[in-house]
């Protein structure tokens, strides 16, 4: 993340974050370290994967305390394997240890999204497909959750409701139908917005195509169905496949031939990979 990015939409959770973990004082550290000490620590990883979110880690202890500083051998993106140092954090011992914590959920819980995005990209390469994430993240951490499934090689889809068009199953359901939830769609939104609809049989489809959506949503289709869909898609709208994708079952979807493949388990499902600071000793 630039710093930009950082301080217009990160450092405000972060803080709210931080004060979760802090609501007057972090009563331990004052109890052993009552007054400044130089210290220095290392990140270490435990696990294989996929390292991101190194800006937002670093960000936790600079938000307590700006003067602290970072050596970082590794960046987003990188793979790690475990026993690799990521890099050493020198600064106030208070202040390493009042942050460890949120720190280490934030860059913990970023690293095994980009490794378990990355692990079902790898599956797809060689194909047309995207891989994209969803909506299904975790209240207050979607900016961190979304940059780390692009770490991990995926795709964002829209980032919020104010983002673009898809017309699921209850929005067609409140407009009576798909015809004339699209047609509703177009007279609304901007010319510039594209329009995405939730099929979930050929009959749909064929009403989305002929109202001109833009993009198809397969819903939960079996993977003949899907097959002709595409065909019927062909030439006029893209197509998304969609509905309980997983690293486990994703091989089945990978020469239907459509164009993106979304999936909530990026970030709803993937297991934080296992880091750790260690190693925390006074410089004198």
């Amino acid at each position: 993340m630039n710093n930009i990015t950082m301080k217009l939409n990160a450092d405000e959770l972060i803080m709210m974050a931080l004060k979760e973990d802090i609501t007057s004082e972090d009563i331990t550290t004052n109890s052993v370290m009552p007054e400044y000490k130089l210290g220095e620590v290392q990140l270490i990883c435990k696990q294989d994967g996929i390292i991101a979110g190194l800006d937002v880690f670093k960000r936790v202890f600079e938000l307590l305390d700006a003067s602290v500083k970072f050596t970082m051998s590794y960046s987003d993106g990188d793979s790690v394997k475990n026993g690799d140092v990521i890099g050493t954090i020198q600064g106030d011992i208070r202040v390493l240890l009042s942050g460890e914590r949120t720190a280490l959920n934030y860059l913990q819980r970023m690293s095994g999204i980009a490794t378990y995005t990355h692990s079902i990209v790898s599956l797809l390469n060689g194909s047309k497909t995207k891989l994209l994430d969803t909506r299904k993240t975790t209240p207050n951490m979607r900016v961190f959750e979304k940059y780390a499934v692009k770490v991990g090689g995926g795709c964002n889809h829209r980032y919020n409701l104010s983002d673009g068009i898809l017309l699921k199953d209850n929005h067609i359901g409140a407009a009576g139908g798909v015809k004339e939830a699209v047609k509703m769609a177009k007279e609304y939104a901007p010319f510039v917005r594209k329009i995405e609809v939730e099929v979930e049989n050929l009959e749909m489809l064929r009403e989305a195509l002929d109202a001109g959506a833009d993009i198809v949503m397969l819903d939960n289709m079996s993977v003949e169905m899907m097959r002709e869909a595409v065909k019927m898609a062909a030439g006029k709208a893209e197509t998304e496949c969609s509905g309980n994708v997983t690293k486990d079952n994703v091989a089945r979807l990978i020469d239907i031939g459509v164009d993106y493949i979304s999936s909530g388990a990026l970030t709803h499902s993937a297991p934080i990979m296992d880091l750790s600071l260690k190693n925390l000793h006074a410089i004198d």
